[in-house]
């Protein structure tokens, strides 16, 4: 008996292995990364830097939590960074050649955005379309449109137009405070970001709202015999998913202080990484805000930690790639053992 137990003992705490390393391994990466590179850099371990990486994550965590609640309901939204890259372009674009206030700079990419996560919806719910074909088309067709609004050119302050006339606007300092302002020392852009992250987990773990994206993720058929309405839930997921990008894109565009072309085509895999990291961040085995958060600290403090040894920006696409795959084997191995 006791030799016929040594497999099972042994079978047994492997499982406890693997469930410590998928609740807790996160924090731990963290931790390890965090002493290495404040070894490696004396730079590392102090206030500017860490202000920096917080300011540098805010945006991919605003994109993030877009994704997260896509994931929720059991979808995936593909055209989040083509959806950052319009509403820059836009947001800009209301200032510099219509001279618009920074209200309604900020409102445009705002509807846009929104417009962007019905469009989802519609394609999705009523039409049928299989989410990620669906948004991947809207990833082509928005690229499409603001490349043909712009010309492929950025927006900026006294930017030739097409006339040969001067851009009469600027983008106004009240605007550009939104991305590179302070409020006691802290960075707006980190304030923005840690008060969308608590908002969205209380609303997701203590309403009605929240349980309710959760049962739709969960179990579509049960949850519809149950009486929930889970198209009406599906579609405030997209929605919220491209108002959050938009809220991405007017961070991005007050923080560079011009409208990129493409500026959010590069946060689509941060976003997505940080999104799946999340899933088995604390043992949650479900996507939610808060292990987003810790994953878009986690890629954070990875590429600035490696941006200060000097290694070149076309070699950090191999981590972001080993951090996705390392993501997607956790969740997939997460979901066998539960």
């Amino acid at each position: 008996m006791k030799v016929a137990e040594l497999p099972k003992k042994q079978k047994k705490s492997k499982d406890i292995l693997f469930h410590l390393l998928t609740k807790y391994g996160t924090v731990l990466a963290i931790l390890v990364i965090v002493l290495l590179f404040s070894v490696l850099s004396g730079e590392f371990f102090t206030y500017k830097n860490w202000t920096d990486i917080l300011r540098a994550i805010s945006i991919t965590t605003l994109v993030a939590i877009g994704v997260t609640l896509s994931l929720i309901v059991n979808g995936f939204d593909l055209s989040v960074g083509s959806t950052v890259s319009l509403a820059t372009i836009s947001s800009t674009i209301a200032m510099v050649w219509f001279r618009q206030e920074t209200v309604v700079a900020i409102c445009i990419p705002l509807v846009i955005g929104l417009l962007v996560g019905l469009i989802n919806s519609f394609l999705i719910v009523k039409i049928r379309l299989p989410d990620m074909l669906a948004t991947l088309g809207m990833m082509y067709m928005i690229n499409g449109l603001h490349l043909t609004i712009t010309k492929g050119y950025s927006v900026y302050n006294n930017m030739p137009l097409q006339d040969g006339t001067l851009a009469p606007g600027k983008i106004l300092p009240s605007f550009l405070f939104i991305g590179q302002g302070e409020l006691f020392s802290v960075p707006f852009p980190v304030i923005i970001m840690f008060f969308f992250v608590i908002t969205v987990h209380l609303c997701l773990n203590y309403t009605k709202f929240g349980r309710l994206l959760y049962v739709t993720g969960g179990n579509e058929e049960a949850a519809r015999l149950s009486g929930v309405p889970v198209k009406r839930y599906k579609a405030y997921a997209y929605a919220l998913s491209g108002l959050f990008a938009s809220i991405a894109g007017i961070v991005l565009a007050s923080r560079i202080g011009t409208g990129q072309v493409s500026a959010g085509a590069s946060l689509l895999m941060d976003s997505v990484a940080a999104a799946l990291i999340g899933y088995s961040v604390f043992g949650a085995n479900k996507p939610n805000v808060l292990g987003t958060f810790v994953g878009s600290v986690l890629i954070g403090i990875l590429l600035n930690g490696l941006t200060m040894l000097n290694v070149p920006y076309y070699a950090q696409d191999i981590v972001k790639g080993a951090i996705l795959v390392g993501a997607l084997t956790l969740m997939y191995k997460s979901r066998k053992v539960t």
